[in-house]
């Protein structure tokens, strides 16, 4: 996306959102949710998580001009799951807290954390960030986290594709996010976000406004899976993306 392809009205709106977005995470977001953790004894973590993080998402976007949806092709979302999403573009933040999934974490790159109100809602609901760029650093932390992921019983989503900066529509996919699922013992849920590309591309921060959807997909069951065969998987599953891609 050129900067040329957005109008006056679509900076404007941007320029908007993402203050509206800082002022409710500074003023409003960090001090409510911190209270509610403090006198819950952290009960409330998940009640933050699926209640009150999706709002702020919705209204950024409404902000912003954007119209988002969830649209389930399945009947049962199981719990616990490692959910893994399609990620091209900033405003992919904002639908992954808008699509308000149950007892979820997060998967984030360690430079969020560089931002100290990210920082600290970050740590205290309990999300994980890890170095892309330090192997060895992330394989160790996510270990560390699978542990309590899976002693809470927690549900995790992580991006396949790593980073939003790919060539193609669906960049390659890690095999991280599918051998975190096999460790836990966990179903894949794919979610395809259709629209964030076209709305923001990359690091873009404005976004012109328009509409995206969350496509919440059958859970693939990988309690057959093993490492001979993981690749096979996952080419499997990220021809599912490129076929979503062309459909949607």
């Amino acid at each position: 996306m050129n900067k040329q392809h957005l109008s006056l009205i679509d900076y404007i709106r941007s320029i908007l959102s993402i203050a509206v977005f800082f002022l409710l995470l500074l003023f409003i977001y960090t001090p409510l949710v911190l209270f509610l953790l403090i006198i819950s004894g952290g009960k409330l973590t998940n009640f933050t998580m699926e209640k009150l993080v999706p709002p702020l998402g919705y209204i950024t976007m409404w902000i912003a001009g954007i119209r988002f949806t969830v649209q389930k092709h399945t009947d049962e979302i199981p719990q616990p799951a490692l959910f893994i999403a399609n990620h091209s573009s900033t405003v992919d933040v904002l639908t992954i807290l808008a699509t308000g999934l149950p007892r979820i974490r997060f998967v984030a790159k360690w430079e969020f954390q560089y931002n100290p109100i990210f920082f600290l809602l970050g740590r205290i609901t309990g999300q994980v960030f890890i170095k892309r760029q330090d192997a060895d650093r992330a394989v160790e932390i996510l270990r560390k986290a699978q542990r309590r992921i899976k002693n809470q019983k927690l549900s995790l989503l992580m991006a396949p594709e790593g980073s939003r900066k790919h060539p193609g529509v669906i960049g390659p996919f890690k095999k991280g996010p599918f051998r975190m699922a096999m460790d836990l013992g966990y179903p894949i849920v794919p979610i395809y976000y259709e629209g964030n590309r076209e709305l923001s591309r990359g690091g873009f921060l404005f976004t012109r406004s328009g509409t995206c959807t969350a496509h919440i997909h059958p859970p693939i069951d990988t309690s057959g899976w093993d490492l001979e065969n993981l690749e096979e998987h996952i080419e499997d599953v990220r021809a599912m993306y490129l076929e979503w891609a062309n459909e949607y």
